[in-house]
């Protein structure tokens, strides 16, 4: 069957220029990291930026991932990335994933087409021994789903055994190494996904990495299949365009299977399946986002007939990425012990791992709280350290208090920060109505003689420019609602009585309004709510006047 494969890229490489694309690599670019696989087959990798040397860890690389405004199972969270490979002689490490989803033909060229016809679920797929040319290529091109969990782990293992058989030492020849240890094939961890996903660290240097895709919401039928364009149908890889590192169809297409088991938060909750990342052809576009993440119930419960199946989705598949032990020698394991007694001093109570991933001062509070007990029972035990257990307490109490009134006036900011960008949202809503008007009139103007074109050039330019700015500060009012409600509900309130008290102009006491309605559906929800906030605010403030 490997002649099969040989053909389709054959075909595929005689209709292009050189250098020439393949069915594994249609759209090749420098800098592709390729390995090679049985039949001339291969598989082609992208490099991803992690800033800083250290090997624990860098103020650099805490990301945040998820969205305040996504789904239940996409809380907030901020944590620390960390790259597989260390880049010689640069400040940086990387970390490793493939340019393209697992494709059909990558899994028949290490496993043979029988295998495929055996564990697919897909009718289509028993047809492929009668396929041939362009159709064949084709189908050698869509992303390999309708496969079980259990058979793409066992693509990869047999694909890394096929790599490191000690007979052909030339297969790891590109293979990227860590104190000279190869790495190895494997299924990216969901923290990873998400931070090839969002750009990496160019986007964090851009101000991108926290928007909701890596493109403009007009540009997704260009970068992503989706159900508006695809309509629940998988496509062959490579036909929308690439992210900024050469990634293709990292949104949409196959929503793509993890290395870690499904948590309700990402690092916590209860284990069940697998989490799959970033959307399929079924998902509408709207919907579609860097931090979107679902469980596949990987032994799924099959109510009709009373059994449990491996469960074969015909939209999930998987990207590959190239991992390292953490350890591959005695001589690297002493310099991570030596370097991780430096990180404990200076670095590890600053990175998440360290505290908490929602409000740091009330995880301070919580801490010390614990400790009570504690000295209750040291001062019960050893009646000679009372006094300076005493002493001890008193200071505990003292810094409760400080961090006390740091939650307060933490909470007080917040509120008053989302109130600001609510009276800022309040006031272009207002102008745009204004403008609705004006524009109405440009256009009759415009439609009766030429010389209003300009006119309404320069209207239709400002009702852009506010439409910028209003979401600017829709943006920023949502952040602000999002942090504000991990606060105790008695700091929010307090917040709003310290506003309340103070003198307020009619726009803003109803903006305040609004603030607190959000803040608790926020509470309630745990989620922002951008769309529908935006239509109250429009419902509030229509027909609105200062004066």
């Amino acid at each position: 069957m490997s002649l099969l494969l040989a053909s389709a890229m054959g075909t595929l490489s005689a209709l292009a220029e050189a250098p020439p694309p393949t069915v594994c690599n249609p759209k090749p670019a420098e800098g592709d990291l390729i390995l090679p696989m049985p039949g001339d087959a291969e598989m082609v990798f992208r490099r991803v930026r992690v800033p800083g040397s250290g090997f624990w860890g860098d103020q650099s690389r805490i990301i945040q991932i998820g969205d305040a405004g996504g789904g239940i199972f996409e809380g907030l969270q901020r944590t620390q990335i960390s790259g597989s490979f260390p880049v010689e002689k640069e400040d940086a490490w990387e970390v490793m994933v493939a340019k393209y989803e697992l494709t059909r033909g990558q899994y028949v060229a290490v496993m043979g087409m029988d295998a495929l016809m055996a564990a697919s679920g897909d009718p289509e797929d028993q047809k492929l021994p009668t396929l041939e040319g362009r159709v064949l290529r084709d189908a050698f091109m869509r992303p390999l789903t309708f496969v079980s969990h259990q058979e793409v782990l066992e693509f990869i293992r047999r694909y890394n055994q096929w790599l490191f058989d000690p007979a052909h030492p030339e297969r790891l020849t590109a293979m990227p190494r860590v104190d000279g240890a190869p790495g190895f094939l494997r299924l990216p961890a969901e923290d990873e996904w998400e931070y090839c996903a969002r750009g990496g660290t160019s986007a964090v240097q851009a101000g991108t990495f926290n928007d909701r895709i890596p493109f403009s919401a007009e540009e997704i039928n260009e970068y992503a299949w989706h159900l508006g364009n695809a309509k629940h149908q998988i496509r062959p890889v490579g036909l929308r365009k690439a992210d900024a590192h050469g990634i293709h169809d990292i949104i949409g297409n196959a929503q793509e299977m993890t290395s870690g088991l499904f948590r309700p938060e990402i690092w916590q909750g209860k284990p069940g399946g697998v989490a799959v990342r970033g959307g399929s052809v079924s998902t509408p576009p709207g919907d579609l986002r860097s931090s979107l993440r679902a469980e596949l119930d990987v032994y799924a419960w099959n109510a009709d007939e009373k059994k449990v199946e491996e469960r074969r989705s015909f939209n999930s598949g998987a990207r590959l990425a190239i991992g390292a032990n953490v350890v591959v020698n005695t001589a690297q394991r002493a310099r991570i012990e030596k370097e991780y007694e430096d990180y404990k001093a200076l670095l590890r109570r600053s990175m998440p791992v360290g505290r908490t991933l929602d409000n740091l001062v009330a995880q301070a509070s919580v801490q010390l709280g614990s400790v009570d007990p504690i000295l209750d029972r040291l001062m019960k035990e050893n009646e000679t350290l009372r006094e300076p257990l005493k002493a001890v307490q008193a200071t505990l109490d003292k810094a409760r208090e400080q961090l006390d009134l740091a939650q307060r006036e933490n909470a007080r900011s917040l509120a008053q920060d989302a109130t600001r960008n609510g009276v800022n949202l309040s006031a272009y809503l207002s102008r745009l109505e204004r403008l609705a008007e004006t524009l109405k009139t440009a256009k009759d103007l415009a439609a009766v003689s030429t010389r209003y074109q300009e006119q309404l050039a320069a209207v239709e330019k400002s009702v852009h420019e506010l439409e910028i700015a209003l979401n600017e500060q829709l943006q920023g009012y949502t952040d602000k609602i999002g942090t504000l409600g991990e606060y105790e509900q008695t700091y929010i309130e307090h917040a709003f009585q310290q506003l309340e008290g103070k003198e307020m102009t009619r726009r803003e006491r109803l903006v305040l309004e609004l603030v607190k309605l959000h803040a608790a559906s926020f509470a309630e929800k745990r989620r922002t709510d951008g769309e529908t906030w935006l239509t109250e605010y429009r419902q509030k403030f229509t027909g609105f006047s200062d004066l």
